[in-house]
C-alpha cells in the first residue's frame, strides 16, 4: 500500500526499532511507496512513511533492494554530499563515505554482509541515518 510521506521532524528524529518478521508488510509498503515516487526519490527508511522500524529500501543500479537491520560496520573515503529528502525541504549538506560494508539481514532475516560504493552507497548512508533518528 502507497503510505503517506511523513513530514514530522519529532517522529522522524526517533531511533528506529530493530525489525522482526511480523513486520514485513511493513517493507511491502515501504516498496510501494518509493515506486510511486520514482521520479524523485531514490531510496527511503520506514519512519518516511510513518513505521518506527530499521527498514530501509533503495535502488541499487536498477533493481530496488530491502534491507532489514542495516548497520554500516566498515566505511572509507570520505567526502561532503549535498541532499535532499521527500520528508525536508531543500537540500542540506552531509559527510558521506565512498565505500561502506553494511550488516543487514534479508526478508528471511538471515544475516548478510555486502559492501557498496559511490551513488548507491551515498543512499543507503542517507536511509540510515534515518534509521539513527539523524536529518540532514
Amino acid at each position: 500500500m502507497v503510505r503517506e510521506i511523513m513530514r514530522d521532524e519529532a517522529f522522524l528524529s526517533l531511533k528506529a526499532e530493530p525489525v522482526c518478521p511480523e513486520d514485513l508488510p511493513a517493507a511491502q509498503d515501504l516498496l510501494d511507496t518509493l515506486n510511486a515516487h520514482k521520479d524523485g526519490c531514490v531510496g527511503m527508511a520506514a519512519n518516511m512513511i510513518g513505521i518506527n522500524k530499521r527498514i530501509i529500501v533503495f535502488d541499487n543500479e536498477g533493481k530496488y533492494m530491502v534491507m532489514f537491520n542495516p548497520e554500516i560496520v566498515k566505511r572509507s573515503g570520505p567526502y561532503e554530499a549535498e541532499e535532499g529528502c521527500l520528508s525536508l525541504a531543500g537540500t542540506r549538506k552531509a559527510k558521506r563515505w565512498q565505500s561502506i560494508k553494511v550488516q543487514y539481514q534479508n526478508e528471511r532475516f538471515q544475516p548478510r554482509f555486502k559492501t557498496f560504493t559511490g551513488w548507491t552507497a551515498q543512499i543507503i548512508q542517507h536511509e540510515i541515518d534515518h534509521c539513527e533518528g539523524v536529518l540532514i
